[in-house]
């Protein structure tokens, strides 16, 4: 646990270059786990839970994503860690932009995975506030068991029932104040164009809660772009081997 930051993360491997990953919304570090064994001979890997997700504390009754990378900067801090490789899922993707934009200097290069630089729109906004209005009534696990099977390419995935174990760990508080958190973000698509970082976009051919349209709304000659197929919102867990292959070829490209 990083005592400074509240967040509980995990430091492991070996290897000159550093890679952090961020999980999405009422997930952990642990849907990194198959990334993470895949890549932990040859890099130093950090993998966080979010404020009120897995072992991590709720921090705050309301928070933005802005407060949200600057828990991911405590904890390099923490650590001594001057610059990292970031790879955000989902939620996670929305915070790399943040930390991007408030601390580039501690990048080497950052990724979004199955993530969007655009903000809600209205009718985004609008299933915010039901999703909020769902774990007010019913609660967390209620809320997990009808969101999961959502985010996987086919309903019969055999992690569907993994994913939502992890997600019943979600504090109420960190999900309705994540949520909040993600229906006020701003457009960060001025920090990909801008960026002098190199930037890898990584889509779901499938994935249905963010589109490749919506994760590709950027070009240029410092972002790369991937697909990947059969994979619906958790490309870390349904294609882990694709996945573990293209990061390790963006990390050691750059």
């Amino acid at each position: 646990m990083a005592e400074s930051s509240k967040l509980s993360y995990i430091d492991t491997g070996k290897g000159t270059k550093t890679l952090l990953f961020i999980h999405g919304f009422c997930g952990s570090r642990e849907y990194w786990n198959d990334i993470v064994s895949k890549l932990k001979d040859d890099f130093r890997i950090v993998a966080v839970d979010l404020r009120g997700h897995g072992e991590s504390e709720p921090i705050a009754a309301s928070f933005s994503i802005d407060d949200m990378a600057n828990d991911i900067a405590l904890v390099l801090g923490n650590l001594e860690i001057d610059q990292v490789y970031m790879f955000g899922h989902s939620l996670g993707g929305y915070i790399t932009l943040a930390f991007a934009e408030r601390f580039p200097g501690k990048l080497c290069g950052f990724s979004l995975v199955h993530s969007t630089a655009l903000p809600d729109d209205a009718a985004g906004k609008e299933g915010r506030l039901k999703s909020i209005e769902t774990i007010e009534a019913k609660g967390v696990p209620a809320f997990i068991d009808g969101l999961v099977p959502k985010l996987f390419a086919h309903s019969e995935d055999p992690r569907i029932e993994q994913t939502k174990e992890i997600g019943y760990k979600t504090s109420e508080s960190g999900a309705i104040g994540s949520l909040h958190a993600m229906r006020n973000r701003v457009d960060r698509n001025h920090v990909l164009k801008e960026t002098k970082l190199p930037v890898l976009l990584v889509a779901g051919e499938q994935d249905k809660v963010i589109t490749p349209e919506k994760t590709f709304s950027v070009k240029g000659s410092h972002i790369q772009e991937m697909t990947l197929e059969g994979s619906g919102h958790m490309g870390m867990l349904e294609t882990p081997r694709r996945l573990a292959e293209e990061i390790r070829r963006f990390v050691e490209s750059n």
